[in-house]
């Protein structure tokens, strides 16, 4: 009875120890929603922007909920406001939006230590590692990428050329063979982005490392980036169990694999081997550079190691798989919705090249393809596949005469934004403005045109992304007739993590030619 007693008054002193101590936890939680707040306030400045955030998570609900409408808002914001900018609150980190390009180009070029440090992603440094192109500065950077220019040279682009053919080819024969049992005549489109991703997932490692990955291995390949796929679009949970910590384990998986595939590619190249594909190229110029420092006693040059090789090469893979798939899905929706610009496209495609002619399309022959060509140009420009290119804040950086970001800002350059000022009729779709020598729109409003950015970080593999955009239009209106499944908004743009049409790009397809081509 004692004890019960005893018991029960512990129990009652630490309910009034509670009580007690809740006006001050309460007062804790008011004052740092308070110091937030002011934050909040004072790095915004005169930025238009939610005049109160969610304590820590900010918009970052909205902004995975509905990325679109999110990023909508704040190009609304941007708008209205007449200064370009946007503020918000994502995670801990404030962020502003650039819609103007002017000030979008003066974050391109100011890539620097104490300046502004391209992402890639808001959490992007720990999700794609050390080993990072888009994380180097200055002279380091500047040496990098000489030694990856031979990558992307006209004799590298047109072994390219015939490797993308074949496996655009493969995979176009199994969506005829899948849309007869989908398509038209029992009523189902075929959904197209995923299948195309896929395609672009086997073009990527057949281009960059092909004759090193065996069957297995492209299977695991494959597992692991959609594991990266998923983890983009996820809250940053670096946790067990979370699709971000699978994200980055599979992303560790795919350098370390890349870095093998640049162990192999060196042993060959060593023995005399002919380059077959991109990481051919790039150590066949390497090894060189090696042994001249060796025979100038001099240690290996910088980034030559397999597996940091194999971390760039991921930069490569992820700039061309996912920017792609957007690129294929919205060329497919405008030469749908506009069969004037079809027909010029198939028109000079034949006067070039037959399926019937059993070899694939020459470099010269894809160069030939000027109308094309513009045609790949404005599907880009008018659906930009990374929207946005982020940047943080290395140090307080005077963006304009009257706001300086913060240090550790997030800021936004909207390329998408970008390709809808400057350009005469902007919303419409009209490949003449990079075709017409009267017009010349890609000269006269080069500046708008930042879907590949600009300044030292600017796409070093822009060549070979439209090449990749030519060469499978030039494929698909030759040997597919198609028709898109429209539906109420199924062209709205939905973020995956690249914009696709919010339905999948659902289209009905059937073989156009009387034979299939092989080569």
């Amino acid at each position: 009875m004692a004890a019960a007693a005893e018991s029960l008054s512990v129990s009652g002193s630490g309910s009034l120890d509670l009580r007690a101590a809740a006006p001050f936890l309460v007062a804790a939680v008011a004052f740092y929603f308070l110091v937030e707040q002011l934050s909040y306030h004072r790095k915004k400045g005169p930025l238009p922007g939610p005049p109160l955030v969610v304590p820590f998570l900010g918009s970052v609900a909205h902004m995975i909920r509905d990325p679109t409408g999110f990023w909508d808002a704040q190009a609304a914001r941007a708008k209205r406001s007449g200064v370009g900018l946007a503020a918000d609150f994502l995670v801990g980190r404030f962020v502003v939006f650039i819609r103007d390009t002017e000030l979008s180009h003066r974050v391109f070029a100011n890539v620097r230590p104490d300046a502004f440090h391209l992402i890639g992603h808001p959490f992007g440094k720990k999700l794609f590692g050390d080993h990072n192109l888009i994380y180097m500065f200055g002279e380091d950077h500047k040496d990098l990428r000489r030694r990856i220019a031979p990558n992307f040279t006209p004799r590298a682009l047109s072994t390219y050329a015939a490797l993308q053919q074949r496996v655009i080819l493969a995979h176009l024969r199994r969506w005829l063979d899948r849309s007869e049992g989908e398509g038209e005549g029992r009523g189902r489109a075929f959904p197209f982005r995923v299948p195309c991703r896929d395609m672009n997932l086997e073009t990527s490692q057949t281009v960059f490392v092909g004759p090193y990955l065996t069957g297995e291995a492209r299977r695991r390949f494959k597992r692991d980036y959609n594991l990266f796929n998923v983890g983009l679009m996820a809250l940053p949970v670096d946790l067990p169990g979370f699709a971000f910590r699978r994200a980055r384990q599979g992303v560790a998986r795919l350098v370390r694999t890349l870095g093998e595939c640049a162990r192999q590619s060196k042993a060959r190249m060593r023995a005399g081997g002919e380059p077959e594909c991109l990481v051919d190229f790039w150590m066949q110029d390497t090894l060189r550079e090696i042994d001249e420092a060796a025979a100038a006693g001099r240690p290996p040059p910088a980034h030559t190691d397999d597996e940091e090789i194999g971390g760039f090469m991921f930069d490569f893979l992820f700039a061309a798989q996912d920017a792609s798939t957007s690129s294929l899905c919205w060329a497919v929706s405008a030469l749908d919705s506009h069969p004037e610009v079809l027909a010029r496209v198939r028109a000079e495609v034949s006067a070039a090249w037959s399926p019937d002619s059993g070899e694939p399309m020459t470099a010269e022959t894809i160069q030939g393809m000027r109308y094309t060509q513009a045609v790949a140009r404005e599907v880009i420009r008018h659906r930009p596949p990374a929207t946005m290119v982020p940047h943080i804040a290395g140090e307080p950086f005077q963006l304009t005469e009257w706001y300086t970001v913060p240090k550790g800002a997030i800021v936004f350059p909207s390329v998408y934004e970008s390709s809808f000022q400057g350009f005469p009729e902007a919303e419409a779709f009209d490949p003449e403005r990079f075709f017409s020598e009267s017009r010349r729109e890609d000269v006269a409003y080069k500046r708008n045109f930042l879907a590949f950015g600009a300044g030292p970080h600017q796409c070093v593999g822009q060549r070979y992304a439209l090449n990749h955009l030519v060469l499978f239009m030039a494929l698909f209106v030759s040997v597919v007739d198609f028709r898109r499944d429209r539906t109420p908004g199924c062209d709205d743009p939905v973020y995956m993590p690249t914009i696709v049409p919010k339905d999948g790009c659902a289209v009905y397809l059937k073989q156009r030619c009387a034979k299939f081509p092989s080569f």
